[in-house]
């Protein structure tokens, strides 16, 4: 038979996600898209809880934080444009009340304090080796908040950077919980603003390190999952790609997500995100009219699945699915 695509080969992962243990995935947009596939599905996942990161020294920075256990106050914060920042955060940690941003970035953090602790997973997602530093401050900021760009100085990170930077951490989370699995993988969508060849620079970068990385610590405490390549190898095609030409379509994400899923996940888990994802499509499916009898009823037999599938899976926290119902229902 002629083959029209090459098959990117995905390694054996020797330790495989499931229900029974927390993990936490931090990184780029895609990560997070990723994530909350998983978290839909009711894995045990925490995304992102300092928001979307896209190079590695704000992501080892982010991760030190969480490490040591930080306790951000007024003075980690600054004001700009009618709301508080932090240069450690996404901007979706901006806000207008200070107290509640504190509060919401304080409990995310020692959550995530705790599922480095006693998860299975790390999952690490690169997009970019470009990096944005402060001038005053001299430090790299995790986002500029739209400063203007004379307050930072952008440069890219190299190869010995990036090791340099990571091999220190490692060995952190490694004292903190030896069980813990590191999944490193690149981002597939392309940061454009550096220009084409600026990119592709930054992304073998970030892929030279992480091999670096491997090279050194082995395949048993961690891994790559080669989610760039499937795109440049397997999908080499703009229609795998959204209107912006940037970032992926959603048939490009279902695709890389089967694969994630067919590589990492433990056999246990796969009919129990099947299931959860069936009810889940029930959820999302929108009638003509969400007040007539039989759309009723529907939903309540989907929810009496629910409750089914929590019986049979008791170790299994179905709550957000759950709350998705209630509201429908209540609606």
């Amino acid at each position: 038979m002629i083959k029209f695509k090459t098959d990117v080969e995905l390694s054996e992962f020797p330790k495989k996600i499931g229900y029974r243990h927390q993990f936490l995935m931090i990184g780029s947009c895609f990560a997070e898209n990723l994530g909350i596939f998983l978290q839909e599905r009711a894995l045990p996942i925490q995304i992102n809880p300092f928001g979307v990161l896209y190079n590695p020294q704000s992501i080892a920075n982010c991760l030190e934080l969480i490490l040591t256990r930080k306790i951000f106050t007024d003075q980690d914060l600054f004001y700009f444009n009618g709301l508080y920042h932090s240069f450690s955060h996404h901007s979706r940690y901006s806000g207008s009340d200070k107290p509640l941003l504190l509060k919401r970035i304080n409990a995310e953090a020692a959550e995530a304090y705790q599922n480095l602790k006693g998860g299975s997973h790390l999952f690490i997602t690169f997009g970019t080796s470009w990096v944005f530093q402060h001038k005053e401050r001299g430090t790299v900021v995790s986002n500029c908040h739209k400063l203007p760009a004379a307050t930072f100085n952008h440069s890219r990170l190299s190869v010995d950077q990036i090791i340099k930077i990571w091999i220190p951490l490692i060995e952190q989370l490694k004292l903190i919980n030896p069980k813990l699995h590191l999944v490193f993988t690149v981002s597939p969508i392309r940061h454009l603003k550096d220009g084409a060849h600026g990119n592709q620079l930054s992304k073998s970068i970030l892929l030279l390190a992480i091999d670096e990385i491997i090279s050194i610590y082995g395949n048993e405490l961690i891994t790559y999952f080669p989610s760039y390549e499937i795109i440049l190898d397997e999908l080499r095609d703009y229609r795998f790609y959204a209107r912006d030409m940037t970032h992926l379509s959603e048939l490009a994400i279902d695709y890389i997500r089967e694969k994630f899923l067919a590589a990492l996940m433990e056999p246990e888990a796969i009919p129990i995100s099947d299931e959860a994802g069936k009810l889940l499509q029930s959820i999302k499916h929108k009638p003509f009219n969400s007040k007539e009898e039989h759309y009723i009823t529907f939903l309540n037999t989907q929810f009496k699945k629910m409750e089914e599938l929590q019986k049979k899976y008791s170790f299994v926290n179905f709550q957000n699915l759950r709350g998705k119902f209630d509201e429908k229902i209540i609606n």
